[in-house]
């Protein structure tokens, strides 16, 4: 059966990735911090973010709304969530957060 036009537009949609300058330093701090740990560890971070990143982009809605319209993305291999809403198609990353920290902390990012 085919689909819609409206489905395929949706589908074949392009999002654009901008990242805040919050999210860039939550993400370069927990490099930085699991490089101390074991060397070579943030390489892996890195990649998994990547990868995280390509797939947000790729698909947006992949994750669903946790909080005030925002999803989160986890990274493979390591507890950090990327946090993001979609605007028209514009993917906005707000912050790189370690699962344990307490959403009190980052939600003034929302404003």
């Amino acid at each position: 059966m085919g689909r819609s036009p409206q489905e395929d537009s949706v589908e074949h949609m392009k999002y654009t990735l901008q990242i805040s300058e919050e999210a860039i330093l939550d993400a370069s701090e927990a490099s930085i911090w699991l490089e101390q740990q074991i060397p070579g560890l943030s390489s892996s971070f890195d990649l998994c973010m990547d990868a995280a990143l390509m797939a947000i982009q790729r698909n947006p809605k992949i994750c669903q709304v946790r909080y005030k319209k925002v999803r989160v993305v986890f990274t493979e291999r390591f507890p950090y969530g990327i946090h993001y809403i979609i605007v028209k198609n514009e993917i906005r990353v707000l912050g790189v957060f370690h699962t344990s920290k307490s959403p009190s902390n980052w939600v003034d990012r929302l404003k």
